[in-house]
């Protein structure tokens, strides 16, 4: 036989958890529309197929600039594999305390062909972004990155 206690005690617990708040997404952008979202995997397997198109992903923000919140990489579904959000700079700003939320995010996938010395350049202003070291080193040649350039997002 439950006691009478126990039972006000269960309801007022199980009340108090039905009024507090659920932890509100931040909308950044125009927000992202309810297409399906395409797994970074995927994106990444054929990234030809998806040039100059839409694209949604949703993933962990592992990263966020940290100087202009202009830009922020996602991780996808993949270890290791993880894609930049460009956005403009002062239309959008993700704040550094997104950095491990999930991210829901929705623009247009971009490629840039890198010469050895446009990718070097890159490299050095990312490294200066972040105050870290530059190894040029590791690059031989000429790059293509891909970014996906943001219109919105949803951050939780």
């Amino acid at each position: 036989m439950k006691s009478p206690l126990r039972t006000t005690l269960a309801v007022l617990a199980l009340s108090a958890l039905a009024a507090a708040p659920a932890v509100a997404a931040t909308k950044y952008g125009k927000g992202v529309s309810e297409a399906t979202p395409v797994k970074l995997s995927e994106l990444m397997e054929k990234p030809d197929d998806y040039v100059g198109k839409v694209v949604k992903v949703e993933g962990l923000i592992t990263e966020v600039c940290p100087k202009r919140g202009c830009w922020i990489n996602v991780a996808g579904d993949k270890e290791f594999q993880t894609i930049k959000i460009k956005v403009e700079d002062g239309v959008i700003v993700f704040p550094m305390t997104d950095k491990g939320k999930k991210a829901v995010v929705e623009g247009t996938f971009k490629k840039m062909e890198l010469t050895k010395e446009q990718a070097i350049e890159r490299a050095k202003h990312e490294a200066e972004e972040k105050g870290t070291k530059c190894d040029v080193s590791k690059i031989t040649g000429p790059q293509a990155v891909y970014q996906i350039m943001g219109v919105g997002a949803v951050v939780e």
